[in-house]
């Protein structure tokens, strides 16, 4: 093929790849592939003219652009975790808030109720399990439930769990947070009906250190997931000077983006429940460090460092705009 033809041929391509380039890295990828073969018969037949030099030089920033593509994904990981997430878990300290009170009402709520309904601890925990539990007690071992099964199985079983009840609770806020709330409560009663029945055998704070190893950073992972839900129904309920569309767009961006940070804190909470709350037997100040210590990283992830982001950030952006 002469050289003309062969640019004549190819040169729509060639400006599409290069002032319209794909910016999704499988397209960009099959670019690459597209000019490195053309480059190929380019040198095979033409090796000095001018359009091998020209195909070797888009060719090769095809493939910076790859390369910089995969380092600016590496980046957003780092980002999203160091600024992103923590800028938006500030903007809604107010829902986490509302989140966090709707749980302890309900909490509390459970406790009073079992408190005054022998049956009330069976209809939320289920006969099943007040049985057994009542029968470990029986049997020296009160919290004998969370050794029954293997340690993989049981931490692989609870991590699934958890995090299907967390994006259930975060879905129902579709339902104008109604769902939401209503999931949130349910899990506070359950809770709150299950401490009082400890307590009421006289298990309270030996509960407390055991369960709470895990029930940490579960119980409050459920808050923040309750309160992405609240912010996916709120932001479709109360629009603002947004368009009502746009306003649950940004809503649903948001929530997904608690969500996705709450996965990690599931995992490890799946991780002590199924491999460290089963050794109910150790030393209490060893309980209390991994209790703390979990309480610690929610209180300074979640609250406490994203306010001290954003007034990093109003600070640099008032600097960078005052005059010299």
């Amino acid at each position: 093929m002469r050289e003309g033809l062969f640019i004549k041929k190819n040169i729509d391509k060639w400006k599409q790849y290069q002032y319209d380039p794909a910016t999704d890295p499988d397209e960009m990828a099959g670019q690459f592939t597209e000019l490195v073969n053309d480059l190929g018969y380019s040198k095979t037949f033409y090796p000095h003219g001018k359009v091998t030099q020209y195909l070797n030089g888009l060719a090769t920033r095809t493939y910076l652009g790859i390369y910089r593509n995969k380092k600016e994904e590496y980046s957003r990981i780092g980002r999203f975790w160091k600024t992103e997430l923590p800028l938006t878990m500030v903007k809604y300290q107010r829902i986490l808030l509302y989140s966090f009170l709707i749980f302890i009402g309900s909490l509390i709520l459970g406790a009073f109720s079992a408190a005054h309904d022998e049956t009330f601890v069976r209809g939320t925990l289920g006969d099943s399990y007040v049985d057994m539990t009542q029968e470990n007690i029986s049997n020296g071992k009160p919290f004998g439930v969370y050794g029954q099964d293997g340690s993989l199985p049981m931490f692989v079983w609870i991590a699934a769990n958890n995090i299907q009840v967390s994006f259930i609770i975060f879905v129902f806020g579709f339902f104008l947070c109604l769902g939401t709330v209503w999931r949130l409560f349910i899990e506070g009663v359950r809770l709150g009906s299950f401490e009082y029945f400890f307590f009421s055998k006289g298990l309270g704070w030996k509960s407390v250190l055991v369960v709470f190893i895990h029930g940490t950073l579960e119980i409050s992972a459920l808050i923040i997931a309750g309160a992405a839900g609240i912010i996916l129904g709120s932001s479709f309920l109360f629009p603002g000077t947004q368009k009502r569309l746009q306003s649950f767009k940004r809503g649903a961006k948001d929530g997904i983006k608690l969500m996705i940070g709450l996965i990690p804190v599931f995992i490890i909470a799946a991780f002590l429940e199924g491999f460290v709350t089963r050794h109910d037997s150790m030393p209490v100040w060893l309980s209390l460090l991994i209790l703390l210590c979990s309480l610690g990283f929610i209180i300074w992830y979640f609250i406490l460092y994203p306010f001290r982001l954003e007034r990093k950030s109003r600070s640099s952006s008032l600097t960078s705009t005052s005059p010299l």
